[in-house]
């Protein structure tokens, strides 16, 4: 009779458990809803209509990759060559933008005016707001001519005077 009453708390202690429970059927065994699968009927496709390959036509899988990019961006009519005359609604919008007047010549213009321009010419920053960009702020490098610094010293030396008086003496290129 003792080991009634301790069977029953280990029965009862065990049975809080979760595992427990499952290892003694206590628990109830609901399906998984994702687990089941319905499988769909087999179908016959609906059109046998498979043409043939054409002899010598390329194979799908062996397109380039520039054919198989326009194929991808335009669709099916990517097999039109890239310098095919525009359609009639693309040919008007062309006009209207004045594109068929451009000028052939144009980056010969573009390069003719960059090579004129003065390379000394303010960047749009440093004409707005007066920042220097780059090394355009800093002063041309001075070349010291040292015979006549030396000569400018030794005077300066013999009448007393300091040697920051006068002006430093410099090589012009």
């Amino acid at each position: 009779m003792r080991k009634f009453p301790v069977l029953l708390v280990a029965v009862l202690a065990l049975s809080a458990c979760d595992g427990a429970k499952k290892q003694l059927g206590l628990e109830r065994q609901a399906p998984d809803e994702f687990a089941v699968v319905k499988r769909a009927p087999l179908e016959m496709p609906p059109d046998y209509t498979l043409r043939p390959p054409a002899p010598g036509a390329q194979r799908p899988q062996e397109m380039t990759t520039d054919k198989e990019a326009q194929a991808v961006v335009f669709g099916a009519d990517a097999q039109q060559s890239a310098t095919a005359a525009p359609r009639d609604g693309e040919a008007a919008l062309l006009m209207s933008a004045g594109a068929t007047n451009a000028d052939d010549s144009i980056r010969r213009v573009v390069d003719q005016e960059t090579a004129a321009m003065d390379p000394r010419e303010k960047p749009v920053a440093e004409k707005l707001l007066g920042i220097a960009v780059g090394d355009r702020g800093k002063p041309a490098a001075t070349v010291v001519d040292a015979e006549a610094e030396a000569q400018r010293l030794q005077k300066n030396i013999e009448e007393g005077k300091p040697v920051t008086e006068g002006e430093t003496p410099t090589i012009e290129e």
